[in-house]
């Protein structure tokens, strides 16, 4: 006997009739890996193993009913001070930490105003709270600017420092200007940046020098630090705050001693990996100066990041190359609407340490062969037949 969910079916049949229904796929070692967050190798290289064997194994509850242990407090100090900052409060995702952050700070009678392009974990945390919201132009400032003349209450501005799906950059040191000219707050989230950006993968915050004009930092440890969880970093106070109203940190079961143990390393790790994100460099500019010359159908987006993005227009088209890529032992997702502007469908292209000279170039003469069959399918398909 089958439970009469049908209703569930109207929506469902919607994704597949406008091509973006998503389903579950094994990850496959055997292919080039252009599509994992594991930038620097951590989980690949297993550099955070000896962290998993200790004695405190589960959590027994929410960090404010039996959750919390002397790991939390020791790694959150270590945290804060690699930070530069006053506090960090451990949050179980990234999502859920821009989820805590915004729906608790945010009140009825401020505003929020973010950057059109963020992450999803940002607007739901946004559409929770029970401020005015207002999105600006992707990377535009004097849209931003606008924006700030006319918004109400404690002022939130909200970005990406890398900007997951394009590989952008954030223009922080402007953002930061202006943020002080209206006497806003300003909230980063640095999940693509930490453990890349700077010397010791600080993240594009410090790297710049603005982090002590920066409300709140989101850090997330699902990328490139290679272990889970994220960190809200600012002021005492802010995370004292967040532990009496982030109701997503409150009501949630507290992440394991283990997950906090392997955070712990990880911090102890990725900042020696200097030699690893030199190389990552010379993948990015090895990548774009490939993409330059490769005269493609498609252009890639401008990124001088780890992530590179080429937009493929349409969903089934975009997943179509997809698809025939695995058939040159290249792994890449596509990424579709609703997901992305509509029109802006892509491959995200993510480059990692373990990934070679020699990958790019199966990648893009992978890409050439599949563009150029695909392109003179289309012609084919709408020449006009004869007279």
């Amino acid at each position: 006997m089958h439970y009469p969910d049908d209703f569930l079916n109207k929506k469902i049949k919607k994704r597949i009739e406008d091509n973006n229904y998503r389903q579950l796929d094994l990850f496959d070692d055997g292919r080039i890996d252009f599509v994992s967050n594991d930038y620097l190798g951590i989980v690949k290289e297993q550099r955070l193993s000896r962290a998993s064997n200790h004695q405190y194994q589960w959590s027994l509850g929410s960090r404010l009913l039996g959750g919390h242990h002397r790991l939390y407090e020791n790694t959150e100090s270590k945290i804060a001070c690699f930070h530069e900052a006053s506090a960090a409060l451990m949050f179980n995702s990234g999502y859920v930490a821009n989820l805590g952050v915004l729906s608790a700070v945010p009140q009825r009678g401020d505003s929020i105003i973010y950057d059109q392009m963020v992450h999803a974990s940002i607007r739901d945390g946004i559409r929770l709270s029970h401020a005015k919201h207002l999105s600006y132009k992707h990377l535009d400032c004097d849209n931003l600017e606008r924006k700030l003349k006319i918004a109400q209450g404690n002022v939130f501005v909200v970005t990406e420092s890398v900007f997951s799906t394009t590989g952008d950059i954030s223009p922080l040191s402007r953002i930061v200007q202006l943020t002080k000219k209206y006497k806003a707050h300003l909230i980063v989230d640095e999940a693509h940046s930490i453990g890349i950006i700077g010397q010791k993968g600080e993240g594009l915050c410090q790297y710049l020098g603005l982090h002590q004009d920066i409300f709140a930092r989101i850090y997330t440890y699902g990328k490139a630090v290679g272990c889970y969880g994220a960190s809200v970093v600012g002021s005492e106070r802010l995370k004292n705050y967040l532990t009496n109203f982030a109701r997503c940190f409150v009501y949630s079961t507290a992440l394991p001693p283990y997950n906090i143990l392997q955070v712990n390393h990880s911090y102890d790790v990725f900042p020696t990996l200097t030699k690893e994100r030199k190389y990552l460099q010379s993948l990015v500019a090895y990548f774009t100066a490939r993409a330059k010359k490769s005269n493609l159908a498609y252009s890639c987006l401008p990124s001088m990041t780890h992530i590179q993005s080429m937009i493929i227009p349409c969903n089934s088209t975009v997943k179509k190359v997809a698809h025939k890529l695995l058939n040159h032992r290249v792994y890449v997702k596509p990424l579709l609407s609703p997901s992305v502007e509509k029109g802006h469908e892509s491959l995200r292209i993510n480059l990692h340490v373990f990934n070679t000279y020699q990958d790019i170039d199966i990648l893009f003469d992978a890409l050439s062969f599949i563009l150029n069959d695909f392109v003179h399918e289309q012609v084919v398909t709408h020449k006009k037949p004869a007279q």
